[in-house]
């Protein structure tokens, strides 16, 4: 067979660049490993966390929040299979999703794993009956993700020594959860499991969590996930992780050394973060250059160093977020069509959903203060905001940063509910290349939330009304 392009992997950045270059005319396919399409994302990533997310809150919310609105209910009773059952379904529909896309949009679909030979031709082994076909094309878009990865020295079991796969579907709550790594991931699963009960502590090699995020947003979320249950040991490496026994025993120490600790739990989450995977696809002999983490390297077009071989999402540079992926995967597409595709790299926004949530685009202080751009900040308290109040979800704030000369805003960051959702005016605000004024000339509906994103915006002029 021969087609236009060739796209290996359909997580989020793969599926979206072949549906893309099919609406663009280009004679497509796609090969995929999994059973089901969506990548890591969609099967054991952003989709069942964040289900598992919602329904917890659900429950925490039933159980604390309440009484302090007027409502008597009996307890809570969690039903673990109906649980995780909930998130399989929410999984389900969303990779069905993506099937019937691909479909609807004329991609053939070839389930099997996948090796380059060479720039042009695609070997494919069909995961149904382990056949090898050879599929020919002008272009080849590698989108193979990202795996976990491994701490030294400790083996992931999935049972009690587990990953972000495993921690989604643990077969009870554990009544103490150790998580390695403060980042994104081990905060999100952390907070499903201290909902419904278990003792979270959490060990990070830093001397802060959410490393990358803004410092001021990273302290004063911490003081939020505290007054919630969850326990820090920061500036602390683990040693060691003891399974012979019933529970775990993990052996910790300060990260510039000293004195071991032992934490006893019956669940560690190791999630110190994700790196390139590029298993099996043959790089080394056909040429393709990595770089020393084992990313693809290419150029601003997407393209590797052998002409014709592409790279998208987390398997090269650049935060590992699906709609990063999903904007290579439209651009990448559009290039190979004689388009102009384009991804402004200054405008991605990152989020951390927890409740509340935290969200962030563009410069955080530290990185202007290490460029050396002057900057003025405004910032609102959702304390200050009549909605937040009305609705007793008053932690957090929004933070505005704007170029000190021109008040053009170069960075965005919110603490607070829905803060994943409010984050994107900033997002198109800063795509035009808009002013802090700008934000705060425009009318927001009252009350709402995002009416603290427009008086952040008017504290950086130190005119907010409401505080």
């Amino acid at each position: 067979m021969s087609y236009d392009l060739i796209v290996i992997g359909t997580g989020p950045g793969g599926y979206v660049c072949a549906i893309r270059a099919s609406q663009l005319g280009l004679k497509v396919a796609v090969v995929e490993k999994r059973a089901t399409h969506g990548g890591t994302c969609l099967n054991v990533g952003c989709i069942p966390s964040k289900a598992l997310l919602h329904a917890s809150h659900l429950f925490e919310e039933a159980a604390h929040a309440f009484p302090s609105m007027g409502i008597t209910v009996s307890a809570p009773k969690l039903d673990h299979p109906a649980f995780l059952g909930f998130k399989d379904k929410a999984v389900e529909g969303n990779t069905k999703g993506v099937e019937f896309l691909l479909k609807k949009n004329k991609v053939d679909v070839h389930f099997g794993t996948a090796k380059i030979l060479a720039a042009g031709k695609v070997e494919v082994t069909a995961n149904a009956d382990g056949a090898k076909s050879v599929l020919e094309t002008k272009n080849i878009v590698i989108a193979t993700g990202s795996d976990v990865a491994q701490l030294p020295g400790v083996t992931i079991d999935e049972e009690k020594v587990v990953s972000s796969t495993g921690a989604l579907v643990l077969p009870k709550v554990p009544g103490k959860l150790v998580v390695v790594g403060a980042g994104v991931i081990g905060l999100e699963l952390g907070s499903v499991w201290r909902r419904l009960g278990a003792q979270v502590t959490v060990v990070e090699f830093l001397d802060r969590i959410l490393p990358g995020m803004d410092g001021e947003v990273a302290k004063g979320f911490q003081r939020i996930l505290e007054k919630q249950g969850m326990a820090f040991k920061l500036g602390t490496k683990v040693t060691g992780v003891d399974t012979a026994g019933k529970g775990v025993k993990v052996s910790v120490e300060p990260a510039a050394g000293g004195a071991v600790e032992i934490i006893e739990a019956d669940v560690v989450l190791v999630a110190i973060g994700r790196v390139a995977y590029t298993q099996g696809l043959g790089l080394a002999e056909i040429g393709v250059e990595t770089d020393k983490r084992g990313r693809v390297v290419i150029d601003p077009h997407f393209q590797t160093n052998v002409p014709g071989i592409f790279a998208i999402g987390d398997v090269v540079a650049g935060p590992m977020l699906a709609h990063k992926a999903e904007d290579e995967g439209v651009a990448c597409a559009e290039i190979l069509a004689g388009k102009a595709g384009h991804v402004n790299y200054g405008v991605i926004p990152g989020v951390v959903y927890t409740f509340p949530e935290v969200a962030s685009v563009g410069k955080t202080e530290e990185e202007l203060k290490a460029e050396g751009i002057a900057y003025t900040v405004g910032k609102f308290p959702f304390l200050a905001n009549g909605r937040a109040k009305a609705n007793n979800e008053t932690d957090g704030f929004v933070k505005i940063l704007a170029d000190a000369a021109t008040d053009k805003v170069l960075g965005a960051h919110i603490i607070g509910v829905e803060a994943g959702e409010l984050i994107h005016e900033c997002a198109v605000l800063m795509e035009f290349g808009g002013s802090s004024e700008d934000l705060a000339r425009t009318c927001h509906a009252h009350p709402t939330r995002s009416e603290a994103v427009k008086e952040a915006a008017m504290a950086v002029e130190k005119r907010a009304i409401h505080m």
